[in-house]
């Protein structure tokens, strides 16, 4: 994500009559941020994958930020409850995205703590100083679910950091994640984990390769395109510039999704 600044650089665009338009800080993605769209995309696809897989269900989004996620997830689960202790993220959403199955409570991860069939936690367990606890009470709130489910999300230490490091350079980061250790933790308290990779595609993968073999990141500077390009290839990028697979090596993924189950 990007850093925080003291003073707000982006507030979100075209909000819609009534809502507060949220700044991005660095400390959760936000939509309708045109430079902050490869960040929103890469979250987004996750949700849309999850949706697919929560048919009917009760879901908790556990720290659900802005609330976009909660909407998607809201499009086939039965019942969405989105959760987030920040005031203005949790007013946002509110007033933003509630629905006939869609409602958002203003609470810890950590004490919420109502039945359901599934927990979404997404891209917030290496913001936690307890994440054996938070797991093993996301275990207790679908302990009697007929179907229950936890996905957890989490950026891969070895492409976010530089190599060789303990932790990128994110403030809000407490603890990030090698493929073993995530796996590792999330098998501490489920019976059944896979673990997918979130990788890139279409022309991310291209753009990728352009950085790694022809050397762009110089070369888009020496021409002094910088701005100009990624104000063009930063909106433009979607849902679809991104893959979710288990058929690769989980060290070169971009993120790690668990789908748990007790």
């Amino acid at each position: 994500m990007s850093e925080p600044a003291e003073q707000p650089l982006y507030l979100q665009r075209d909000q819609p009559q009534g809502v507060p338009p949220l700044a991005l800080t660095g400390e959760r993605t936000l939509p309708d941020v045109p430079e902050e769209n490869y960040w929103y995309r890469r979250h987004l696809v996750v949700y849309e994958w999850i949706r697919e897989r929560v048919g009917g269900l009760k879901v908790i989004d556990m720290a659900c930020g802005e609330g976009y996620g909660s909407s998607v997830l809201g499009a086939a689960a039965g019942e969405v409850v989105g959760v987030d202790a920040n005031p203005e993220a949790h007013e946002h959403a509110r007033l933003r995205y509630t629905t006939g199955n869609v409602r958002f409570a203003r609470d810890l991860v950590e004490t919420f703590g109502e039945p359901a069939d599934a927990v979404v936690f997404l891209q917030t367990i290496e913001h936690v100083r307890n994440p054996d606890e938070v797991l093993e009470h996301f275990k207790a709130i679908i302990s009697e679910s007929a179907s229950p489910l936890v996905v957890v999300s989490t950026p891969n230490l070895l492409t976010l950091a530089p190599e060789g490091a303990e932790k990128s350079e994110n403030p809000w980061h407490i603890k990030e994640y090698r493929p073993e250790e995530f796996r590792a933790l999330c098998a501490a308290h489920f019976a059944s984990v896979e673990v997918y990779g979130l990788f890139h595609a279409r022309k991310l993968a291209v753009h990728e390769l352009a950085i790694k073999k022809l050397g762009w990141d110089a070369i888009h500077k020496r021409l002094g395109i910088t701005k100009r390009f990624y104000d063009r290839f930063t909106p433009a990028i979607s849902a679809k510039d991104f893959i979710l697979t288990t058929e690769r090596p989980l060290e070169g993924a971009l993120d790690f999704v668990a789908v748990c189950r007790p």
